[in-house]
């Protein structure tokens, strides 16, 4: 089987192409195996080549949390998923017993794990995950759009919906357009009817997030984004931000949240430590939550999304499973408006 693989931690060129790995068969009854057509980067795959704290790898270990595919065999514990179906993944894997899964809160998980993290990854001919983790799709989805949908949308669709509770009257500012979650969060945000407000340092993503829909626009390199945001609104702020940076945006994000706003985060690509000012969070009764990932409703939802030909992500650019370094530099580079896809089967 062939697989885009590291054996140890460090740069790029860590990123090794094998065709030696055995092809991973059912460890359980409700297991499936999927045939791999494509996967996707996030921005997780670059730390997980980096080397993240407190995650292990076992050479070689294989890249990737997204991907599609086809069926390829079930266990007979399985139902409602059989060989041949053309599925998306959902990358986080529960323990299914723990008293958050039996909730229906699967990503509160204690034992939770990410794909490509925490286990061997999709970037392979192959996938062995449980069935639990899988959903059907119209196989007249483009390849592309289901390899790059499922981790940024899923992730936006919980901080956007289920978190922040974004309703028609609000007005959410998104840091850092062409990213898989920024942009899966302007989409979700125009589906509801809200306003949009979106930044990046480049004025062509800018202007093409625009065509997407966003109704106002930030270049956070010649700008101050909150200052900008208290005169376009009057000194009131934005009721929403949608912030997965971290340090470097923080008190931008503060900065521009008006009385009572929600500012919801993901992740901090910047750095993880932030500081808050108690004083203004109390006075301005401030919402400030954490989101991860999604539970296996909101996974139900945006694939009925997907499969309605809804909420189709972007495309920045598509490479071969032979020049998966590549990818990784083009995501690496910070130019990319839209998810980067790696093709496993042509």
């Amino acid at each position: 089987m062939r697989a885009l693989t590291i054996s140890a931690h460090g740069g790029l060129d860590r990123l090794e192409v094998r065709d030696d790995l055995p092809v991973p068969e059912l460890a359980s009854p409700t297991d499936v195996r999927v045939r791999v057509t494509a996967t996707a980067l996030n921005h997780l795959d670059l730390f997980v080549v980096e080397g993240l704290p407190g995650v292990t790898i076992t050479p070689p270990w294989v890249m990737g949390a997204d991907c599609t595919g086809v069926v390829d065999a079930v266990g007979n514990g399985v139902r409602g998923i059989a060989p041949g179906d053309t599925v998306i993944v959902n990358p986080g894997l529960s323990d299914r017993t723990c008293e958050y899964c039996v909730a229906g809160e699967q990503p509160l998980c204690p034992r939770y794990r990410l794909l490509g993290e925490h286990a061997p990854g999709t970037m392979a001919e192959y996938l062995v995950l449980p069935a639990a983790n899988v959903r059907a799709i119209p196989a007249s989805i483009p390849a592309e759009s289901a390899a790059a949908f499922p981790l940024s949308t899923l992730t936006a669709w919980r901080m956007v919906v289920t978190r922040a509770r974004v309703e028609p009257h609000d007005t959410v500012l998104i840091w850092g357009i062409g990213g898989g979650v920024a942009l899966a969060a302007l989409q979700i945000v125009k589906r509801i009817g809200a306003r949009a407000w979106v930044t990046s340092g480049s004025d062509e993503k800018l202007a093409r997030a625009r065509a997407l829909g966003a109704d106002e626009t930030f270049n956070h390199r010649e700008v101050d984004v909150a200052k900008e945001v208290r005169a376009r609104t009057g000194k009131r702020g934005v009721s929403v931000v949608v912030d997965d940076v971290g340090e470097a945006t923080w008190s931008k994000s503060l900065g521009a949240l008006g009385r009572a706003g929600r500012l919801v985060t993901c992740g901090g690509t910047s750095g993880p430590m932030v500081q808050t000012d108690v004083r203004r969070l109390f006075w301005n009764q401030w919402t400030i939550m954490g989101s991860t990932m999604g539970n296996d409703a909101e996974f139900d939802t945006i694939t009925a999304e997907l499969s309605a030909g809804r909420l189709l992500p972007p495309i920045d650019s598509v490479f071969a499973l032979a020049d998966g370094r590549a990818a990784f530099e083009r995501l690496a580079s910070g130019g990319q408006f839209g998810k980067i896809v790696v093709k496993v089967q042509e």
